[in-house]
């Protein structure tokens, strides 16, 4: 019986938790970039999501697309992927001024079509107050390779996402312990005392 190549080329990710969730809207691209818009999301997944099955089927398809794309060229690194060759799969300690991503391992998923979301009772989702940067989710994905201007890598096409559950929601922000050093007694200069109004 013949296998759709398309199946077999889509895997179920493992639970992560969602960051800069472009799911409603598509992202514009960045400044003097000729791309188009993309909806996407980050997905971060833990210690117990790299030790799953699906992870694992994550990584083998990663590795596929990249010999599809590369064939012959490819030179292992001895640490299961390819030298010269971007990794879809990147350490959190990357961005680890950003939220949440102290301890993961991230990796993004892209599409120009908007991907389908729903909730774990298969309910549609249709707002961004319900799915959200911060929230637990899994995701269905492609993986394909790319040489453009120089990149050459493989990237995760983004199918459709099912939400797991709620998270505390990423603000973008910095965290205060990463903005301020410690002091003992701070006065600023010019300080006028405790009394003094913010406004004046």
């Amino acid at each position: 019986m013949a296998t759709d190549k398309k199946d077999v080329r889509k895997v179920t990710t493992p639970r992560f938790r969602a960051s800069f969730v472009w799911a409603f809207k598509p992202q514009p691209p960045m400044e003097g970039s000729t791309g188009d818009p993309k909806y996407g999301v980050t997905m971060l997944f833990d210690e117990a999501a790299r030790k799953t099955p699906q992870y694992e089927a994550m990584k083998k398809l990663a590795v596929h697309a990249a010999k599809e794309k590369f064939g012959d060229k490819l030179k292992p690194d001895g640490k299961g992927w390819f030298i010269g060759l971007r990794n879809p799969f990147r350490d959190g300690a990357e961005k680890s001024e950003l939220e949440g991503y102290e301890g993961m391992t991230f990796a993004s998923a892209t599409s120009k079509m908007q991907p389908g979301i729903v909730d774990q009772t298969l309910s549609r989702i249709i707002s961004e107050d319900d799915y959200y940067s911060g929230c637990y989710s899994r995701a269905t994905v492609t993986a394909y390779g790319y040489d453009k201007a120089g990149n050459k890598g493989v990237a995760f096409g983004l199918q459709n996402l099912q939400k797991l559950g709620d998270g505390d929601r990423f603000s973008g922000r910095t965290a205060a312990e990463d903005d301020f050093d410690s002091v003992d007694d701070f006065v600023g200069e010019g300080e006028a005392g405790s009394d003094a109004s913010f406004l004046d």
